[in-house]
């Protein structure tokens, strides 16, 4: 065995624990199917979000992981529930008077309102892939649709209907007592209207594998449950496709633990094994709120990337999937530093360190240098004192700061650039608030003021941090207060950078003339 594969195997990072579990599943033979497969599941009523990115980099991130520790192939399959009828009209789409007459209908079979693809499921699936794509991930696509009329899915559908008694009684244990009189786990597609009924079943025929149920007029109807004619409720279907596909790990939200001994249970009534699941705790928002995709709170992924890059969003997705994490505005500058402080470190570390770093995982091992030589905070202030409206004139101080550094050989840093201007104006400067100094503060000020006037040692960040030190050392105790100071008065942020390497971005004398500006009062 190789050391890297050892190191792997005794890996503490979660990737890899969940990527043992799956091992373990075929310690004693490897699978009959040839691979193993990793799912992900959506339902395309709307369009992509955040919440989808993060499924698919954690469970990239554990194929990975499997991928280090095992010579098993691998797969992973993003799997789109579009033969669910349309159950309402989406608020944020055209054409809201035409989809009202489609309701109920499969997404595939709801014409599409943007008048792009053949219908409103095959859109939403063609922007899934496109999102997809974007990112990199290797997948295989498969449509609800597609599987269910092909015939891919009949088999396990004429064992349910078989087994059908067995899955009822997983089912109606879960369900309210109103509800379990007319409920089946088989929806009739209706011949005529090709709308999903939500209807009882008068008999289920094993033998011939039809059901027969009533129509909301009263007709009697018997169908085949095979090709395409049913399909299956959400719970049932999600065992059922593990048995079909011989899923061996899927992920999903926190807010779907309660069904995963439904979603187990029926994948074994159907004869096969449950997979492996990992289940994941939801964001909140910036007041501790479930982010919901309908009120809109919280970050997507658009906005996202308007102020940052995909893998410092893989590296947020990352960090303790199994706490609620607030993912709102503040957390992206945050992001990225640690972002690039993880990537810096990565090639100095040991083999069990790299294993462990997320970076690591993020990258799938193969991990780039960063060439950010300035933190994404840093760049912040500089955007703040300096008024930047474009990324050029943060670059007039990062070239004399790093003569080294251009656009072309510091791509990391010339992107966070224009991320930084782009996120100061839209909610940094909104917020910002100056205030004026305290004596003591306006007497360490000019103190301040005055060793930089003078100074003509290095310009680099631990001479210039020195000179700040020992100016507030004697003045404040703690000293923190002395750098509060600093940063409320001359950034007006409650918060800011080190500020001997703000002093060296920004320029010594630049920096006596934010402070001779904020002692004459034209800050606050």
């Amino acid at each position: 065995m190789s050391e890297k594969r050892e190191a792997a195997l005794a890996s503490k990072a979660w990737p890899f624990e969940e990527a043992r579990r799956v091992l373990k599943r075929y310690q004693k033979q490897p699978p009959e199917k040839g691979y193993v497969l990793f799912e992900t599941g959506y339902g395309p009523s709307g369009l992509p979000h955040i919440g989808t990115f993060g499924e698919v980099a954690r469970t990239t991130m554990i194929k990975r992981a499997f991928e280090e520790i095992s010579d098993i192939p691998t797969k992973l399959i993003c799997f789109s529930d579009d033969l669910d009828g349309m159950r309402k009209v989406p608020g944020n789409v055209p054409n809201q008077e035409m989809l009202a007459e489609h309701l109920q209908e499969p997404l595939t079979s709801v014409p599409d309102p943007f008048g792009e693809y053949d219908s409103f499921g095959a859109h939403n699936n063609a922007m899934l892939r496109r999102f997809l794509d974007t990112f990199g991930f290797e997948y295989e696509f498969i449509s609800a649709t597609e599987f269910y009329r092909s015939g891919q899915f009949d088999e396990i559908l004429k064992r349910a209907a078989e087994r059908y008694d067995d899955i009822m009684k997983i089912m109606l244990k879960s369900l309210r007592e109103e509800r379990q009189q007319t409920y089946s786990i088989f929806l009739p597609i209706h011949p005529e209207t090709g709308r999903v009924l939500y209807v009882p079943m008068k008999e289920v025929n094993a033998e011939a594998g039809t059901v027969t149920f009533d129509d909301e007029d009263g007709r009697e109807w018997t169908l085949p449950v095979t090709g395409g004619n049913v399909k299956l409720q959400w719970k049932p279907d999600f065992g059922a496709r593990w048995a079909a596909l011989g899923v061996d790990f899927e992920m999903y939200g926190k807010d779907h633990s309660t069904n995963t001994p439904i979603y187990d249970g029926i994948c074994r009534a159907l004869g096969e094994r449950a997979p492996e699941h990992f289940t994941y705790e939801l964001f909140l928002d910036e007041n501790g709120q479930k982010i919901s995709k309908s009120s809109g709170n919280g970050v997507s992924i658009d906005e996202w990337l308007t102020y940052a890059s995909a893998e410092s969003l893989s590296y947020f997705m990352y960090q303790k999937p199994k706490t609620a994490k607030r993912m709102y505005f503040d957390v992206i500058p945050k992001a990225v530093d640690e972002y690039h402080q993880q990537l810096r470190a990565y090639p100095t570390q040991d083999l069990k360190a790299q294993l462990n770093n997320p970076v690591w995982h993020i990258h799938g091992g193969e991990v780039p240098e960063s060439t950010l030589v300035v933190p994404f905070g840093m760049l912040l202030n500089l955007a703040s004192v300096s008024g930047a409206e474009d990324k050029e004139t943060l670059w007039g101080f990062i070239r004399r700061y790093a003569p080294e550094a251009t656009a072309e050989s510091h791509p990391d840093l010339d992107e966070a650039a224009g991320f930084a201007v782009r996120y100061f104006n839209d909610f940094v400067k909104p917020t910002r608030s100056y205030r004026a100094p305290t004596d003591a503060e306006r007497e360490a000020l000019q103190l301040l003021r005055d060793e930089l006037a003078a100074y003509d040692g290095p310009v680099d960040d631990e001479a210039l941090q020195s000179v700040v030190y020992g100016v507030g050392r004697d003045r404040f105790d703690p000293l923190r207060g002395w750098f509060t100071a600093l940063y409320e008065v001359l950034l007006g942020a409650s918060q800011g950078p080190r500020f001997g390497g703000f002093i060296a971005l920004y320029g010594v004398q630049e920096t006596v003339a934010l402070i001779d500006k904020a002692l004459a009062g034209e800050l606050a």
